[in-house]
């Protein structure tokens, strides 16, 4: 389900998912296709975790590519999780032949 809320939506982003919502900054964004599949590939990855192991893992991974390279930016982009959206996200069947745990093969560290 995807909702509108400027207020929810971090400041710098267009986006947010939140199982099982999505959050997104304004209503014309509901029509980027690229962005909602991003943002469903991270409903998917909260799914497999159960949720809430997702959001300790995400954060964890986080803090260790900030300390890693030493920028906000670059730290999130490098986050295993958002690195498997952002490759796929112009691939609108990506959803659909997605193996179960697929943000492993994106673990190991590379600057993006």
């Amino acid at each position: 389900m995807i909702f509108i809320s400027k207020y929810i939506v971090p400041k710098g982003y267009t986006g947010m998912t939140i199982f099982p919502f999505v959050f997104l900054k304004s209503k014309q964004l509901k029509e980027n296709k690229v962005l909602v599949n991003h943002e469903k590939i991270h409903l998917r990855q909260q799914l497999e975790l159960l949720v809430i192991p997702f959001y300790i893992v995400y954060g964890i991974e986080f803090f260790v590519r900030l300390i890693q390279y030493k920028s906000w930016h670059k730290g999130y982009r490098n986050i295993s999780f958002e690195r498997e959206a952002y490759s796929n996200e112009f691939n609108l069947d990506y959803l659909k032949h997605r193996t179960f745990w697929s943000f492993l093969k994106y673990l190991r560290s590379c600057d993006i």
